[in-house]
């Protein structure tokens, strides 16, 4: 960058010695200390003008590269006399400089940058810095916070050079990429995505934009973020902070995992109930359930309970282990076959229960088995809180909602068989405590079957 200043005010303590003779205007321009090096060929030293010979630009290099690997940004600082304003600046005065010195500016990550960025390694996500600082400096940041190990770094002027399939093979080695243009981050992008991952891009400026819409999911700052990064981008960073995106996967890792674990819940739970209305006429019992029974049945459990597990809390490992493939199913990794076996289970116990009571000449043959798939899913959705974790380890309020969700349920189901008008509309009997407590332990059995499953995993 160039300012013009006029001379008619020159403080002569500013590059005291400086001759300024007849000229009307100064010339101040800074600029990356390498690209000024190519434009300047004097130096200002002990008051007077110098050729910038070789030995300078090397003094001027080591002390460029001791502040940035400091991690500092360096500028250089030049100056040009002259009588008038050129009317092109850039061919017409920013040539034949003269070099008056540098300076470095240290600009600190946040303190919360550097733990964002553990956990993002920790869950499987690779953060790469892509600069336009020198690269000593961008390695030196990337050091600091974690991000490089190898002290690598891969400049534009590099890209330049490298062929499409180049690329590809050393965008998987290199953490830190410096010195680049626009062109550059949209090539590193696109390079990523063809070696099979999914990228994220941040950025605030105009420069940005493409590389922001390229990338799978586009992140603009919402604080210093111009418009057109903001359009680009599939999210706004409120905060402009690392950490709000690491704390955004978090949250989303848990939404999807609260997902799946509805979906197997819920499915495991019709199966059993699709079970018992289909086995029980081959056994040569009459309808288990009535259409009425079965919808609140439904309602009880997937309504009241499904909304307890919909605000589950994030489990231990959600930020500790790799991203699950885009393109996975909600039953992949055995949950298929857990959901298919709980539900099995659960209508085969209901199916025991009820033959039991029906072949042995009990009325309320019916009532149990609708009463002990209420209980059994009021467990089960206990059980289903963590694929991983014991309940017992989690705490039954650590999720109040669902506990609070559990409680409804069975009060609820209480009520339909213990208040005469609900009974009757519900075509149930009364249970005795007895037979109560048996048709409970048949969620206490689910329960429990799940857990030890969980044990046996671990």
């Amino acid at each position: 960058m160039t300012t013009v200043h006029h001379l008619g005010q020159y403080d002569p303590t500013v590059l005291a010695g400086l001759d300024i003779g007849d000229h009307r205007y100064i010339a101040f321009t800074k600029g990356g200390v390498d690209g000024m090096l190519d434009i300047t060929s004097h130096i200002w030293s002990e008051g007077k003008s110098q050729v910038l010979d070789s030995g300078w630009k090397s003094k001027i290099e080591a002390a460029n590269e001791r502040l940035a690997k400091k991690g500092m940004r360096v500028l250089g600082i030049a100056f040009r006399l002259m009588n008038s304003i050129p009317e092109v600046i850039q061919t017409d005065l920013e040539q034949n400089l003269t070099f008056v010195g540098l300076f470095g500016m240290i600009d600190p990550p946040r303190g919360e940058v550097q733990e964002a960025v553990a956990i993002c390694r920790a869950a499987g996500i690779r953060p790469v810095m892509i600069t336009g600082d020198h690269p000593l400096t961008a390695i030196e940041i990337a050091r600091q916070l974690g991000i490089t190990e190898n002290g690598r770094a891969l400049t534009g002027v590099e890209i330049e050079n490298l062929s499409p399939n180049e690329l590809r093979s050393v965008v998987d080695e290199v953490n830190v990429f410096a010195r680049v243009a626009p062109e550059h981050k949209l090539r590193i992008v696109q390079a990523l995505q063809e070696n099979g991952h999914i990228v994220s891009m941040t950025g605030d400026g105009v420069n940005d934009a493409p590389a922001l819409r390229k990338a799978d999911i586009g992140v603009a700052m919402g604080i210093t973020g111009t418009d057109v990064s903001k359009e680009a981008s599939d999210l706004v960073l409120l905060d402009d902070n690392f950490a709000t995106i690491v704390a955004s996967v978090k949250e989303g890792r848990t939404i999807y995992d609260n997902i799946r674990k509805f979906v197997r819940f819920s499915v495991a739970g019709n199966i059993g109930k699709v079970l018992v209305m289909l086995i029980a006429p081959f056994l040569g019992k009459p309808l288990p359930l009535l259409p009425l029974q079965l919808l609140w049945l439904n309602l009880l459990t997937d309504g009241l309970l499904g909304l307890g597990m919909g605000v589950e809390n994030p489990e231990p490992d959600t930020m500790k282990r790799k991203p699950y493939s885009p393109t996975e199913g909600v039953f992949s990794r055995g949950a298929g076959a857990q959901t298919i076996w709980v539900g099995v289970m659960i209508g085969a116990l209901a199916l025991g229960l009820g033959s039991w009571y029906f072949f042995t000449g009990r009325p309320e043959w019916q009532t149990m088995i609708f009463t002990s798939l209420a209980f059994m899913q009021v467990f089960q959705a206990f059980a289903s809180r963590s694929s991983k974790e014991s309940l017992f380890k989690m705490g039954l309020l650590s999720n109040p909602l669902l506990a609070g969700m559990g409680l409804l349920v069975v009060v609820l189901q209480m009520m339909v068989m213990y208040v005469p008008a609900l009974a009757h509309f519900f075509e149930v009997i009364p249970l005795s405590g007895c037979d109560l407590a048996i048709a409970a332990s048949m969620g206490v059995i689910v329960f429990t079957v799940m857990e030890l499953e969980k044990k046996l995993k671990k």
